[in-house]
């Protein structure tokens, strides 16, 4: 994928090269990556137009081809609903947009009372500190504004509260302080950047859920490519005392 994000590749052709049946390849890929194959590649491919974007001066619709959208309409729809600006937003903010708010959610009945998830970010002794950014997201892909999220100084007990029901995935990250911003914000190095993942869980009026507990380990290349829209502030300053 990462080499041919200019080419129209099916399931049939990544199955083929992994010498699986695409049915057996697609179970496999999602079990690793905790998505699908073809939303992996369309992530690869918004991380890289971000990349473009800001660090050349090619028009929207170059970039567009560059990675693999024969239609710049399509294009620019997938990567506002991506990243949450359009294309051409995110290259006048140079890749610094806005500090994320949260996303209004059609949820049908909010019931009686607010829910919430809790639980604690465990980062391990040999990862460098730094603040951690938890989201919620309708898929296991860091991409598009969250339904709720938080920043903590540091990995701990945390909380999002407000939670429309529904089924949601609880991503997380964090990046050393005083790590610069990658260039481009094409994506952090692996020895850098710490992930970690909790879910799908299910959120519902009057049942309990779990803890979501999440340990970071370093990222790696199967790891969907964080395409959330995050101002400059948000992950690269410590919090006030």
């Amino acid at each position: 994928m990462h080499e041919h994000l200019d080419q129209e590749l099916t399931i049939d052709d990544m199955a083929r090269v992994a010498m699986f049946s695409k049915f057996h390849f697609t179970r496999i890929f999602r079990h690793t990556t905790g998505t699908s194959p073809r939303r992996f590649l369309s992530a690869l491919r918004i991380q890289e137009a971000k990349r473009l974007l800001v660090s050349t001066d090619m028009s929207v619709a170059d970039v567009s081809s560059r990675v693999g959208y024969s239609s710049v309409g399509t294009f620019s729809t997938r990567f506002k609903t991506c990243v949450g600006v359009s294309p051409s937003m995110y290259r006048e903010s140079g890749g610094d947009v806005s500090a994320l708010g949260p996303v209004p959610v059609r949820t049908g009945d909010e019931g009686p009372a607010p829910l919430a998830i809790r639980g604690r970010v465990v980062l391990p002794g040999d990862r460098p500190l730094g603040q951690v950014f938890i989201g919620l997201f309708p898929s296991a892909i860091l991409q598009g504004r969250p339904v709720r999220h938080t920043v903590m100084d540091g990995p701990g007990p945390f909380q999002l509260h407000d939670v429309p029901p529904g089924t949601w995935h609880v991503l997380a990250y964090s990046v050393p302080y005083g790590t610069p911003l990658p260039a481009g914000r094409g994506g952090y190095a692996p020895d850098t950047l710490s992930v970690g993942r909790y879910g799908p869980v299910t959120v519902q009026p009057g049942v309990a859920v779990l803890p979501a507990d999440i340990v970071l380990r370093p990222a790696d290349p199967l790891d969907p490519p964080i395409l959330v829209a995050l101002s400059g502030r948000d992950l690269h300053a410590p919090a006030a005392a």
